[in-house]
């Protein structure tokens, strides 16, 4: 795969059947499945942390996320490759995505997208009543997403709203409830999306003009960096809110540190913004796989909150 991370353990440790599979699941490129991730992270240890406890429950919750976060970003990237077969025939970045390249058939990969959902399913169904329902939900967003850039400049809106949606569930899976506090830290995740996924729109807008794809990247264009930097604010005051929302009326310590969240987050984006060049596509690529840790140092600091 073109835009594979280099020495990735599905060339050169999977079983060659294997592999075409596995591509399909984006395995041999994580950083997808660690912005899947992080939110879910976000929602259940701000839970943990408004609660004052870390549990076994939470513990099970935090690598249930990681499993399912695993499982459902690439049924989600299978359905994505399906839907989008033609388009990426015609993509240099894309092509040899194992559908157009022809490692699988489209109904070979639809057989393997069921799998990996029914697995998620039933992770899932340990988390709560609420949790579940919540996921059913989300196969709504997550099924539009690949059509989006058919017909609106802002596709990555709808990516935002189906890969922050775990900042409702997981928080949901370790309070029992939703509160104002997740629904501002899912809407900072929508911002922070916009902000990543626009770097990374970046790389193929040359050949998205040619085939009518719509993005952020080709809508802002020149203007870029002052959207970057619209969303970037937007990002670190919801997170923030989100934080004093929930941890307001708990310990001290814990306020400051969660509050840590939005501020190691935001300086990252920062640095990010300081080397960005949209006119590079491997610099694009380097700074959309460097929000993985963007998205850690904010759960970090919601960790520590929890602990004090």
């Amino acid at each position: 795969m073109s835009d594979a991370v280099r020495g990735n353990w599905v060339d050169h440790l999977a079983p060659a059947w294997s592999r075409p599979y596995l591509r399909l699941s984006r395995a041999d490129r994580p950083i997808g499945t660690w912005l899947l991730l992080l939110p879910c992270w976000w929602g259940a240890l701000l839970a943990a942390s408004q609660a004052g406890a870390f549990t076994l429950r939470t513990g099970w919750i935090l690598l249930g996320c990681a499993l399912g976060a695993w499982l459902m970003r690439g049924a989600g990237c299978t359905w994505n490759d399906i839907t989008d077969r033609e388009f990426d025939a015609s993509v240099a970045r894309t092509k040899s995505r194992p559908i157009p390249s022809g490692q699988v058939t489209a109904r070979q990969a639809a057989a393997w997208m069921v799998i990996q959902s029914l697995l998620a399913l039933a992770i899932l169904l340990s988390f709560g009543r609420l949790a579940i329902l919540l996921g059913v939900i989300s196969l709504l967003p997550v099924a539009i997403y690949p059509f989006a850039k058919r017909f609106t400049w802002w596709p990555q809106i709808f990516l935002g709203i189906a890969f922050n949606w775990g900042a409702l569930l997981a928080y949901a899976a370790v309070a029992g409830r939703l509160t104002a506090a997740p629904v501002f830290l899912y809407l900072a995740g929508i911002a922070w999306t916009l902000f990543y996924d626009t770097i990374y729109a970046h790389q193929d807008k040359e050949d998205d003009a040619l085939i009518g794809v719509k993005s952020t990247a080709r809508l802002f264009g020149a203007q870029t960096a002052r959207w970057l930097k619209r969303f970037l604010v937007v990002a670190v005051l919801l997170m923030a809110a989100a934080v004093i929302e929930a941890l307001a009326d708990g310990p001290m310590l814990a306020l400051v540190l969660g509050l840590g969240a939005p501020w190691a987050i935001g300086l990252h984006m920062t640095w990010q913004m300081s080397r960005l060049d949209i006119d590079n596509p491997d610099v694009c690529l380097r700074l959309f796989r460097a929000n993985r840790d963007a998205g850690l140092l904010a759960a970090l600091f919601l960790a520590a909150s929890v602990f004090v």
